[in-house]
């Protein structure tokens, strides 16, 4: 009796795993690792031998010999082992770990940054060997944790108070906060007026109108109190004139925190838990990146979707560059998997982000937003001193505010914006 031969293909969670299975077929078995299978050791000691070298001594994780058996146990009968974990710091490390743990052979490492059947289709037909100087990117940064963090921490428990903590990214963080409210305290504040006037036209129309300066000087701002309260007011000039908003560009991790508490009051780590089930579930891009880049069919298929939409003159292909010097433009930006679908999740959470996520990379490759922007200049009679103008702005043609990523669709951006 033979054993039918299979392809052992290993992630990080039970929920892509499944995902990932559907795609694959009887020809693969997919199993998760569930995170981290290995870590440095509680005890610092033990942890990293300085004068070696810094170098880490790892332990396999509480809970993680039983996952490990299995896969050791797998992977011996597989005919090919690939390590499908995520494409970033992080999933090279868990990579790396259970190829080391298990002893595995000349495994392949295969990355995608969407689970969908086309991605993971194409990533098994692109091994690569493991990228040892990503994983040990992500060693040199658990080193320093484990060093700055134990050592330091144990340091301020001493001097300062016990139970606090100190850290590699939170104690320079620190530093910085606290050099900004030094300064802040080291500010000599100086007083100033700012100076509104509601008026109304002849045919009743209320306007309030804001003052271009500021005065410092009390006097002065009597001065002008009395001359406005006193004489009548009139409209100096008005201009008229066009104005363009372009669109944000796609998501990246950032921007993705940012406009969930903004928008919807989730704390960070809430956003990146929906944006993960999101994912996992093959309805969105990976969801850790500082990219703001789409790949050459994506971008294809969003102008596709916005023309069809919104017409072809609402589309325009655009490039945006990210900003960050480390950034991996590699990867692509978060976006949707399918533009043509506007909603996607099992619960109101993952709606929600899903759609900003949509709306977002849509935006990203329309036309500007044309503004029409009025500039209402008033004072009062026989003074021009000093004026009074009233910014409005009225919206002639919504472009990429139409796909709903503005909370202000359908109506005035903003009834008045005062300029001084």
């Amino acid at each position: 009796m033979t054993t039918k031969s299979y392809k052992l293909l290993i992630v990080e969670s039970p929920s892509k795993a499944k995902t990932i299975g559907k795609y694959l077929g009887d020809d693969y078995i997919v199993k998760a690792s569930v995170g981290h299978v290995r870590d440095l050791p509680k005890s610092n000691k033990q942890a990293i031998d300085i004068p070696g070298g810094f170098i880490p001594h790892y332990e396999i994780s509480k809970g993680k010999a039983e996952v490990l058996s299995e896969i050791d146990s797998l992977a011996k009968k597989a005919s090919e082992v690939l390590l499908a974990t995520d494409p970033d710091r992080e999933g090279e490390a868990i990579a790396w770990h259970i190829a080391e743990a298990c002893k595995l052979k000349n495994p392949k490492r295969v990355t995608y940054h969407e689970i969908t059947k086309t991605a993971i289709e194409e990533a098994i037909a692109h091994p690569r060997k493991i990228d040892q100087n990503l994983r040990k990117a992500q060693e040199a940064r658990r080193v320093l944790d484990r060093l700055v963090g134990y050592d330091l921490s144990g340091l301020i428990w001493k001097k300062v108070r016990y139970g606090l903590s100190a850290g590699r990214v939170q104690s320079p963080a620190l530093r910085i906060i606290m050099e900004r409210e030094r300064e802040i305290r080291a500010f000599i504040p100086e007083a100033y007026w700012s100076l509104t006037a509601k008026v109304k036209t002849e045919k009743g129309f209320e306007l309030e109108l804001s003052c271009t300066e500021e005065p410092r000087d009390e006097k002065i701002v009597k001065d002008i109190l009395k001359i406005g309260r006193s004489n009548q007011w009139i409209v100096r000039e008005v201009k008229e004139s066009e104005v363009g908003r372009a669109p944000k560009a796609p998501f990246i991790t950032s921007t993705l925190q940012q406009a969930g508490s903004s928008r919807f009051g989730f704390a960070p780590s809430r956003t990146m838990g929906i944006a993960q089930k999101l994912y996992e579930k093959g309805f969105i891009t990976y969801m850790r990146t500082d990219s703001t880049t789409l790949s050459a069919d994506a971008q294809k298929a969003v102008i596709a979707e916005a023309t069809k939409r919104y017409g072809a003159e609402s589309a325009e292909a655009r490039v945006y560059k990210t900003k960050s010097k480390n950034a991996q433009e590699a990867h692509e930006a978060i976006r949707p998997t399918d533009m043509s679908k506007d909603t996607l999740g099992i619960n109101p959470e993952e709606k929600k982000l899903y759609k900003l996520i949509w709306a977002r990379t849509m935006a990203s490759q329309m036309v500007d937003a044309k503004l029409a922007r009025t500039t209402i200049l008033a004072n009062v009679r026989n003074w021009l001193a000093r004026y009074f103008p009233r910014l409005a702005f009225l919206r002639p043609r919504l472009a990429w505010r139409g796909c709903g990523t503005s909370k202000s669709r359908r109506r005035r951006i903003a009834d008045f914006t005062f300029i001084g």
